[in-house]
């Protein structure tokens, strides 16, 4: 199981991630404002459900790779720190990231949009390096496990996806209209996340 000190450091820095700027939270507001909050929080809730196949594919590798030989657990967990700092600095380079659209051509009803965005997220590649670079960051393998721990931190990441994800649908005109009055607030949501990204893959490479 997890400990409380690990859920909640893994709680905060997932809803940060969650909520800075990008593809999958730019197409929620763009279908809410177009289409209505019900497809926009179909949709959101759609890509965030897609996060339970990553999740067992990490359970699955990182468990394997454990039980095969501590060293490349480690070469694991050092390249997922490199992949991390990577993607912080390219945050905190980007404008501001993806600008919501309107998206006027969308036409699916509801149930279609969930299920576009399920298989848009879980046949998504840089998702599936993502979950395998981020969820070791917070196991403590010497605990035991560890399949455990990642099944319930990948559950926690996609719970937490689905509220927020449902929020900014809901929510799509009004936050579409505030992002649109504040066009650098995207700018220092992908500073606060490029940090926090760097931070994490630094901390993945020196705590072996």
């Amino acid at each position: 199981m997890l400990t409380p000190e690990q859920f909640l450091a893994f709680l905060a820095a997932a809803i940060l991630l969650t909520l800075s700027p990008g593809p999958d939270n730019m197409m929620v507001l763009g279908i809410g404002m177009a289409k209505g909050r019900l497809r926009g929080m179909a949709f959101g809730l759609g890509c965030a459900m897609g996060c339970l196949s990553h999740t067992l594919l990490a359970v699955i590798g990182v468990s394997a790779l454990i039980a095969a030989s501590p060293l490349a657990f480690t070469a694991l967990k050092v390249c997922g720190g490199l992949y991390l700092a990577w993607m912080g600095f390219k945050a905190i380079r980007s404008n501001g990231g993806a600008a919501v659209g309107r998206l006027e051509g969308v036409t699916e009803s509801a149930r279609k949009l969930f299920l576009r965005g399920v298989f848009a997220n879980a046949i998504n590649p840089k998702v599936a390096l993502f979950f395998l670079s981020f969820l070791p960051q917070f196991v403590a393998a010497q605990r035991g496990g560890a399949n455990l721990q990642i099944f319930l931190l990948g559950v926690t990441f996609t719970l937490q996806a689905a509220i927020l994800f449902g929020l900014l649908g809901y929510f799509s005109g009004a936050v579409g209209a505030w992002l649109g009055r504040r066009p650098r607030a995207g700018l220092w949501l992908d500073r606060i996340a490029g940090t926090i990204f760097i931070a994490l893959g630094l901390r993945l490479i020196v705590a072996r």
